[in-house]
């Protein structure tokens, strides 16, 4: 097969570049003739064919060439100017003679080619053009005669890749099959590429012999345009609101846009959207504020605009932009040009700078969802030669709508964050109480924004006796019913402790409440609720910490040596379960023992599990510092380095004790006689203690308990006064019947003992343990209450 002779010639006529085809047809080799002037490469004695015109783009016709040896070459060339970083040339193809001789006589073909809805075009063997149709000539911006004698990759030369047509005769033509092939190629005058569905196929004559080769080709343009936009639309529906956060939804628009469909899209939203607002009632009056949440540009290094995402615009009322807020579409160049000129004057520094990117088509979209305007996007483009059109704008406006839908879930998911991180912190304690039986410290993380508010929470409860209850909860799952659930429990929780419940039956009790809302709620088509809970009580006096646990991690204890060990307490199941004991674990801790209370979103990590989690937590523990605010920096910045996954809550407590002279005890038989001598004896005890202004009463509240204890109880019984923040005082029985108040008539005899402690005390109460029941009164220190019989 002949190698094609092509040359290059620059704008004044000297040779740039000779092809081995060249060489072959002149004998002058290459660096025999680069960099001469072509001129010289004519025959002298032969007449030439005038240049082409002055600002022509092809030229054809016969030339001779003065052979390398002296003879002359007539050729017929062909020649098309080509546009270069550094400026023009010519590229001069030697048009070839087929063997092939088209029928021009024949009228059916001559019909066929002129008719023909499509390019149509023969080549012989050698893959030199015979015929070619009007559809062809418009194509290549050539004649039929110019094209005549040419290769595919001559006439295409200045197209990408100009020889895989040639590539695909060859496959057609060695195989003997169609070949069908996809080609982006430009045609003259236009601005844009088109799409062209190309086929090739081997010509036979009646012998079966190959005579040449069958081109044909489609333009697909719209339908490859309509393709990428179906394809765009996919990939929408597959990367658009896949998260409930604000900023990333409105970047996958923006990624998602740029670059297969525009060059430069941005989102900007109102700025009540991050807040999980609704919007103002009303239309718009005065400056719009809206917030650059995405952007992307098909150009690297400086974007197309001066805004950065976080960044707040503020439009004046009667802005170009704002406009099209109320539903304007822009899709013209002439159109998106008048939208800048609009532009500048509220914004020239910006409007300035899209117009020096060549930026040569806009559109700009609204943002709605359910009736809701949420901001507005805006594509550009300056790399895509076509302008958008109405097809285009038909897609922005798909994309827009469907991101909007998510963004607006992400609103309403806020906004419900919101009221469940308000009802969790109203219904978690503000601060913690201060007690004489211990020094707390706590934190509570919530789950990063994606996750939801969740059920963690902790509580500590005064007590009666100067004991304190320590709480720790977990409820499953996120949102508002999480968070109603933990307030139910929360609120059982502390109307079980106000009882004197001990820890296993608290649990137990509580067990019963879960099962119990848990059949209600699934009756009524709700989720069930699941809950763990581990719930201790320290008594000051004894030193005693009595706890129980419904499925929750055991706490961690800090000895007053610094080491940190596991709580060794039985794990009972969490609560709902039903049917299941719970049992409570008893253990002395020396006053200044540091208990760590906590929820397994503290100890869990996406790297680490629960017992890597706790063996961590134990030796950050073990380093505590003294202050236990402190402490609760230094754990969580230990073991939360990354912004936790689900809710976190930690407690610490640092245990006190009472000493012995705070606490004054009388073993009581049940003789009413003991009354007078005990009386007798709380007033001495009184005076050591300097609380002789709480004589009276005390004396009053203690013949009242003890003449019931002797009148209703059981032996043995017992007095206990301590000494504390209030004064506590406690008697106990073997007896389990529950004291009441009742009115009394003016003529009974009796009646009126719990009345006068009721009044007489800030509190009072009754609680239950293993041997009996104990009656407990709390009287404020002298000077914060005056008490009611001294009125």
């Amino acid at each position: 097969m002949a190698t094609p002779a092509t040359a290059v010639l620059d704008e004044q006529g000297k040779v740039t570049a000779w092809s081995e085809g060249a060489r072959r047809l002149s004998g002058h080799r290459r660096e025999e003739v680069v960099g001469r002037d072509a001129a010289g490469l004519l025959s002298g004695d032969a007449d030439q064919p005038e240049g082409p015109a002055p600002g022509s783009r092809i030229w054809s016709g016969h030339a001779v060439l003065r052979h390398r040896n002296g003879f002359d070459v007539r050729v017929a060339l062909l020649a098309r100017r080509r546009e270069t970083p550094f400026g023009s040339d010519w590229l001069v193809v030697r048009v070839a003679e087929s063997r092939l001789r088209p029928y021009r006589d024949d009228a059916l073909m001559r019909w066929a080619f002129g008719e023909f809805p499509c390019i149509l075009a023969i080549f012989d063997t050698n893959l030199l053009l015979v015929r070619a149709n009007p559809d062809m000539e418009r194509a290549v911006g050539l004649t039929e005669e110019q094209l005549q004698g040419l290769r595919p990759s001559e006439m295409l030369s200045s197209q990408p890749e100009p020889g895989s047509v040639e590539e695909a005769m060859h496959e057609a033509v060695r195989k003997d099959e169609r070949r069908h092939l996809r080609m982006f190629l430009w045609v003259p005058g236009e601005d844009r590429e088109h799409a062209w569905s190309v086929w090739v196929a081997p010509a036979k004559d009646e012998g079966g012999r190959l005579r040449g080769v069958c081109f044909t080709a489609q333009d697909q343009t719209e339908q490859y345009a309509a393709q990428q936009r179906l394809l765009v639309l996919n990939k929408a529906g597959t990367r658009i609101g896949t998260t409930l956060d604000i900023s990333r939804t409105a970047q996958q628009l923006a990624d998602v846009a740029v670059p297969e469909f525009a060059d430069f899209a941005s989102v900007d939203l109102l700025t009540f959207l991050e807040r999980g607002e609704e919007p103002p009632p009303g239309p718009r009056a005065g400056p719009v504020a809206l917030r650059r949440a995405g952007q992307r540009s098909s150009r690297s290094g400086k974007p197309e605009d001066l805004v950065v995402p976080g960044d707040v615009i503020t439009y004046p009322q009667l802005s170009a932009l704002v406009e099209s807020l109320e539903g304007r579409r822009t899709t013209t160049p002439d159109a998106s040009r008048d939208l800048l000129t609009r532009w500048s004057p509220q914004d020239p520094e910006r409007a300035a700078r899209l117009r020096t990117q060549g930026i040569h088509s806009v559109m700009v979209v609204p943002m709605r969802a359910r009736g809701l305007l949420l901001g507005v996007t805006v594509f550009m483009r300056h790399r895509h030669p076509e302008p958008f059109n109405e097809d285009d704008m038909l897609l922005a406006e798909e994309l827009t709508a469907r991101a909007g839908v998510s963004l607006d879930n992400a609103r309403r998911y806020i906004a419900e964050r919101n009221r469940a991180e308000t009802l969790q912190r109203d219904l978690l304690p503000q601060r913690l109480p201060e007690l004489s039986a211990i020094e707390t410290a706590a934190r509570y993380l919530p789950a990063r924004e994606q996750a939801g508010v969740g059920g963690d929470w902790f509580d500590v409860i005064p007590l009666s006796s100067a004991r304190v209850a320590l709480v720790v909860g977990d409820v499953v799952g996120h949102g508002l019913q999480a968070s109603g659930a933990m307030a139910r429990f929360r609120t059982a929780v502390r109307a079980l402790a106000d009882m004197g419940l001990p820890p296993d039956e608290l649990l137990t009790r509580l067990d019963d409440m879960v099962t119990r809302l848990s059949d209600e709620d699934g009756a009524a088509g709700a989720k069930y609720i699941g809950a763990t809970c581990l719930y201790a009580v320290y008594d000051p006096v004894s030193r005693l910490c009595t706890a129980a646990c419904a499925g929750h991690p055991v706490p961690l204890v800090v000895g007053p040596s610094g080491e940190a060990e596991v709580v060794d307490l039985p794990i009972g199941p969490p609560l709902g379960i039903g049917g299941m004991p719970f049992e409570a674990s008893e253990s002395e801790l020396p006053e200044g023992s540091v208990l760590a209370f906590y929820t397994n979103g503290l100890i869990e990590s996406r790297d680490r599990d629960i017992d890597e989690g706790i063996e961590l937590f134990r030796q950050t523990l073990a380093g505590t510092p003294p202050s236990l605010e402190a402490a609760c920096n230094h754990v969580v910045a230990t073991l939360l380095r990354d912004p936790p996954r689900d809710d976190a809550a930690l407690l610490l407590a640092r245990t006190r004790a009472l000493s012995p002279e705070q606490v004054a005890t009388w073993e009581l038989p049940a003789d009413p006689a003991v009354v007078a001598r005990i009386r007798g004896d709380v007033e001495g005890q009184l005076g050591r203690w300097e609380l002789d202004d709480l004589a009276f009463s005390t004396e009053v509240v203690v013949s009242e308990l003890v003449t019931n204890a002797i009148r209703y109880g059981q032996s043995p019984l017992q007095l206990r006064l301590i000494h504390d923040r209030e004064l506590i005082c406690e008697v106990s029985d073997a007896g389990i019947a529950a004291p009441h108040l009742r009115p009394a008539n003016l003529m009974d005899e009796g009646g009126r003992g719990l009345l006068l402690v009721a009044q007489l005390c800030r509190r009072w109460g009754v609680r239950y343990g293993p041997q009996g029941k104990t009656i407990w009164a709390e009287q404020s220190s002298p000077g914060d209450h005056p008490h009611p019989l001294a009125m």
